[in-house]
C-alpha cells in the first residue's frame, strides 16, 4: 500500500506555481525584505550541495583567471620593449688625402673588401717627380754638410797658429823695445859725457884765452884748447842728435809693441767666435739636411697616397668615383660598412629605463628577416638624444613643454647565432629587454 502511494505521487504532474499537488490553489505569502535576503543566501549556500560539479568548475575557472592575470601582470612587468630601434654598424668613409686624377677603380657597390685592399689608384707621376726633386735636394744638402765639416778642425788649427804668431810678434816687439830703450839710455849717457867734456873744454879755452892775452902761454897752446873746445861743443850736438834718434826709436818700438798686443788680443777674442761661426754653420747645414729629409719623407708619403686602400673589412656602399675623375683632398669616394661588428641602438623612453642595467638579456626581433636573435645590454647612454642634437633644447628660455625623452641604449648580439651575417645597418628591429 505504501509503495502504491509513493508510485502515485511520483506519477503525478508537477504542480504549477501557486497550486498544490492535488490541483487546489495554494495560497502564497509575500516574503518580507529580510526574508528575501535570507532566501538568496540560503539558495547560494545550498548551490554547492545541489550543484557540486558546476560549483567546482566555476571555482576552478575563477582560480585559473586569477592565476592568469597574475602571470600576465608579472610577464608585462618583466620586460621593456620599443619599436624605435635599428641595426647600426661602423661606416668607414674612404676619401682622398691628395689631389689627383683617378686612373683605376677596383671595386663596386655591395662588394666585400678586406683591409689594405687597393680600391682606387691616382696618377702618381707628379708625386714621383716631387720625390726625385726631394732626393736631389737631400743629396745637395748632405754634400754641403760634408764640405763644411772639416772647417771646424781647420779653423781650430788656424786659430792656434794665429795666436802663436801673435804671441811671437808681441815678444819680438818687446825685445825690440828693450833694445831701443837700451840704445836710448846709452845715447843719453854719451850726451851727458859730451856735455861735461864740453864744459871743461870751454873753461880751458877761456882760461888760456886770458893767458895768451898776457903772453903767459904760447899761441899754439891756446889754439889747441880752442880746437878742443869747439870739438867738444860739436860732440855735444852730435850726442844730442843721437839721443833724440834713440828716443824716436823707442817710441816706434812702443807703437810696434802696442800694435802686436792689439793683434794678439784680437786673435784671442776672435778665435772662439770663429769656432762658433763654423759650428753654427755646421748646425745650419745639418738642419738643411733634416729639412730635406723631411721633404723627401713627405713626398714619399704623398706618393703612397696615390693608392687608396680599404681601412677595414666590410661591404662597399655609396660609391661615386670613376676613372678620369679629378678628386681633391678630403673628398669622399665611397663608404665601407663593417658588417662583422653590428649592434642595435634602441631608443627607449625615459620612463622605461629605470630598471635597465648593462648585461641584461635581450630578445631582438628583426622585421626584415622575421627572426629573433639573442643579445644583451652593452651599456647605458650618457644623455638623451635631444642633448646630442644639432639644436639642443634650451628649457631655461621659458618656452618649456615637457616631452617624454628617449635615450639610445646600445644592445649587442650574442655571437655564433645563425643569420647574423644577413643583418645590415638600418634594419628595423624590436628589442625586448628582460628586466628579471
Amino acid at each position: 500500500m505504501a509503495e502504491d502511494r509513493h508510485t502515485d505521487l511520483l506519477n503525478q504532474p508537477e504542480a504549477a506555481p501557486g497550486e498544490s499537488h492535488d490541483g487546489q490553489p495554494q495560497k502564497q505569502e509575500q516574503p518580507a525584505g529580510g526574508q528575501g535576503k535570507r532566501t538568496l543566501r540560503r539558495r547560494l549556500s545550498n548551490f554547492p550541495r545541489r550543484h557540486p560539479l558546476q560549483f567546482l568548475a566555476a571555482l576552478v575557472f575563477a582560480v585559473l583567471i586569477v592565476i592568469g592575470l597574475i602571470v600576465l601582470w608579472n610577464y608585462l612587468q618583466s620586460y621593456e620593449s620599443t619599436d624605435d630601434a635599428q641595426v647600426v654598424a661602423h661606416l668607414n668613409p674612404v676619401s682622398a688625402r691628395i689631389s689627383g686624377t683617378v686612373i683605376g677603380v677596383y671595386t663596386e657597390n655591395n662588394r666585400t673588401v678586406v683591409p689594405n685592399q687597393t680600391l682606387v689608384d691616382l696618377d702618381p707621376r707628379d708625386y714621383q717627380a716631387a720625390v726625385e726633386q726631394a732626393r736631389a735636394t737631400l743629396a745637395q744638402a748632405r754634400g754641403e754638410l760634408a764640405a763644411a765639416n772639416p772647417n771646424v778642425p781647420i779653423t781650430e788649427t788656424s786659430n792656434v797658429t794665429a795666436l802663436a804668431t801673435a804671441n811671437a810678434e808681441v815678444t819680438n816687439a818687446e825685445a825690440a823695445l828693450a833694445a831701443a830703450q837700451h840704445d836710448y839710455d846709452s845715447a843719453v849717457a854719451d850726451q851727458r859725457q859730451a856735455e861735461a867734456n864740453n864744459v871743461q873744454a870751454q873753461a880751458d879755452e877761456m882760461r888760456y884765452r886770458a893767458l895768451v892775452a898776457k903772453d903767459e902761454v904760447s899761441r899754439e897752446l891756446y889754439d889747441q884748447r880752442l880746437a878742443a873746445a869747439q870739438s867738444e861743443a860739436a860732440l855735444v850736438d852730435a850726442r844730442q842728435s843721437a839721443a833724440r834718434a834713440a828716443q824716436r826709436a823707442v817710441d816706434e818700438r812702443k807703437a810696434a809693441l802696442a800694435e802686436a798686443q792689439s793683434r794678439r788680443d784680437q786673435v784671442e777674442r776672435n778665435n772662439p767666435r770663429e769656432l762658433l761661426v763654423r759650428r753654427a754653420d755646421i748646425q745650419s747645414r745639418q738642419g738643411a739636411v733634416g729639412a730635406a729629409q723631411a721633404a723627401l719623407d713627405t713626398a714619399l708619403l704623398e706618393l703612397s697616397y696615390c693608392k687608396i686602400a680599404a681601412p677595414a673589412a666590410g661591404v662597399v656602399g655609396d660609391k661615386h668615383v670613376e676613372v678620369g675623375q679629378r678628386v681633391q683632398p678630403g673628398e669622399q669616394l665611397l663608404v665601407i660598412t663593417q658588417i662583422e661588428d653590428q649592434w642595435v641602438d634602441a631608443n627607449f623612453k625615459e620612463t622605461q629605463i629605470a630598471r635597465m642595467r648593462p648585461g641584461q638579456k635581450v630578445t631582438i626581433h628583426v622585421d626584415a628577416l622575421g627572426q629573433d636573435f639573442q643579445g644583451y645590454v652593452q651599456n647605458m647612454p650618457g644623455g638623451t638624444g635631444a642633448v646630442y642634437s644639432l639644436l639642443p633644447p634650451e628649457n631655461a628660455t621659458g618656452n618649456y613643454v615637457k616631452v617624454v625623452q628617449r635615450l639610445p641604449v646600445r644592445i649587442r648580439f650574442n655571437k655564433g647565432q645563425a643569420g647574423l651575417e644577413r643583418l645590415r645597418p638600418g634594419m628595423s628591429v624590436e628589442p625586448k629587454v628582460w628586466l628579471q
